[in-house]
């Protein structure tokens, strides 16, 4: 599993943890409050593997090319 891909829509979820090789002390996530029916509908096998994106985190649609 790619660490760095949103395990929800998998667009990069821009986490800081997954870019870098050592703890990070700020990451967008640290401020927010994440959606719980975001994580609730995640595939068993996906949780605690991978953060969401911004936007999956907030329980917003993931964004589309039009």
């Amino acid at each position: 599993m790619n660490t760095r891909l949103c395990p929800c829509c998998g667009q990069s979820n821009r986490c800081a943890q997954a870019d870098s090789e050592t703890a990070v002390e700020q990451c967008w996530c640290f401020s927010i409050e994440v959606d719980r029916q975001a994580l609730d509908e995640l595939p068993l096998e996906t949780r605690d593997r991978a953060c969401l994106c911004p936007r999956c985190a907030q329980g917003l649609r993931p964004e589309t090319a039009d």
